[in-house]
C-alpha cells in the first residue's frame, strides 16, 4: 500500500500509544494495536521475517527485501514503541505511585470501550464463539488474581525468557505483557533497566522479545486467516477478563518489603469505590474513565471515515 510521510508519522504515534500501554501492568499494547486498526498488518509484517525474506535479500537486493518485510511500517511503529518505553517509563512509574486511581480509571474506560470495538468485528456468533468467549474470560480473570513472585531475578537467561513470554502477552489484546512480567518477578528489573539505561539487560530482554514475537505472531496470523471469528471471540474474552486487573479501586491483602526496606502492596483485590467514604478522586476517576471510553469511540469513527474515503 502507498503511504506518505504523514501516514508513517501516525503509525509512530500509534507505536508510542502501544508502548505507553505496555508499560502499565494491566493494559495490553495489543489492544491499542487492534483498536487503532494496525493489528493484522502488524502480525502479517512480523510473520514476513523468515527464510523467504533472506532469499529475497540475496537474490533481489535490500530494496525488494525491505518491501517484502513492509519495513517502513515496522520501522515507524517500533521507533514509536522504543521512544515510548525510554521516555514514558519514568512518567508512568510516577503516575502509578502518585495517582494510581486516576491512571487506572483512564485505562479502564479505554479497555472497556475496546471490548465493544473488538466484539463488533465478529461477523457471526455461534455456540463455539460464545464458549470461547466464556473460557478466555475465565482464564484471563484467573491470571489477574494470581499473586506475583516475591523474588526479582535479573540474571540474563531469566530476562531473555521473561522477554519471550511477555511479548506474547503484549501482542494479545487484553493480556498485559507488563503484568506477566510482574507475575514472573521481572517487571522491576526491566523497568529499572529502562529507567537507568542499563544497555545489557535491555538488549537481552529485546532479544528474548524478538524470539517470542517471531514465533507467536505466526500462530496468531494463522488463526486470523483460518478462524477469524473464533479468534476475535477469544480475544474479546481475554479483554473482558483483564478488566479485573485494571479496576482502579483495590484493597491490599498482603504487603511485602522491597529492596529499600519499604512496605509495598503484594496481593490486592478489587473493591467498589463506595468503600472509600467521601473519596475526592471519584468524580475525576469517572471523568477520566469517560475520556478513555471516548478516545476509543473517536478512533473507531476515524477508522470508519478512512475506510469510506
Amino acid at each position: 500500500m502507498s503511504r506518505k510521510i504523514k501516514d508513517y508519522f501516525l503509525i509512530s504515534l500509534k507505536g508510542i500509544a502501544m508502548g505507553a500501554a505496555d508499560v502499565v501492568p494491566g493494559v495490553s499494547g495489543g489492544t491499542i494495536a487492534f483498536i487503532s486498526g494496525i493489528y493484522e498488518e502488524l502480525l502479517s509484517s512480523i510473520s514476513n521475517i523468515n527464510l523467504s525474506l533472506l532469499k529475497t535479500l540475496k537474490n533481489e537486493g535490500f530494496k525488494e527485501a525491505w518491501k517484502q518485510l513492509n519495513g517502513n511500517f515496522l520501522l515507524s511503529l517500533f521507533l514509536g514503541i522504543i521512544v515510548s518505553f525510554l521516555s514514558l517509563a519514568k512518567v508512568i512509574s510516577w503516575l502509578l505511585e502518585t495517582h494510581p486511581i486516576l491512571l487506572w480509571s483512564f485505562f479502564f474506560g479505554l479497555v472497556l470501550a475496546s471490548i465493544i470495538y473488538v466484539a463488533k468485528q465478529i461477523e457471526k456468533w455461534n455456540v463455539v464463539s460464545v464458549l470461547l468467549l466464556i473460557a478466555t474470560t475465565i482464564i484471563a480473570y484467573v491470571i489477574t488474581t494470581l499473586p506475583p513472585l516475591v523474588s526479582e531475578d535479573s540474571s540474563m537467561p531469566f530476562i531473555f525468557l521473561a522477554g519471550a513470554i511477555a511479548i506474547c502477552a503484549m501482542i494479545l489484546p487484553g493480556i498485559s505483557g507488563s503484568f506477566i512480567l510482574v507475575l514472573l518477578g521481572a517487571y522491576k528489573p526491566v523497568l529499572n533497566a529502562l529507567t537507568n539505561k542499563d544497555i545489557p539487560i535491555i538488549v537481552v530482554f529485546m532479544l528474548g522479545a524478538i524470539t517470542g514475537l517471531l514465533s507467536f505472531s505466526r500462530v496468531l496470523k494463522w488463526l486470523f486467516a483460518n478462524f477469524k471469528n473464533f479468534t476475535l471471540a477469544a480475544l474479546t474474552g481475554f479483554i473482558i477478563g483483564s478488566l479485573n486487573k485494571i479496576w482502579p479501586w483495590k484493597k491490599v491483602l498482603t504487603y511485602r518489603t522491597n529492596s529499600h526496606g519499604e512496605k509495598v502492596p503484594f496481593n490486592e483485590e478489587s473493591i467498589l469505590p463506595s468503600s472509600f467514604d467521601g473519596d475526592p478522586q471519584l468524580m475525576y476517576a469517572i471523568l477520566l474513565a469517560a475520556i478513555g471510553f471516548g478516545v476509543i469511540l473517536l478512533l473507531e469513527r476515524l477508522a470508519v471515515a478512512n475506510k469510506n474515503h
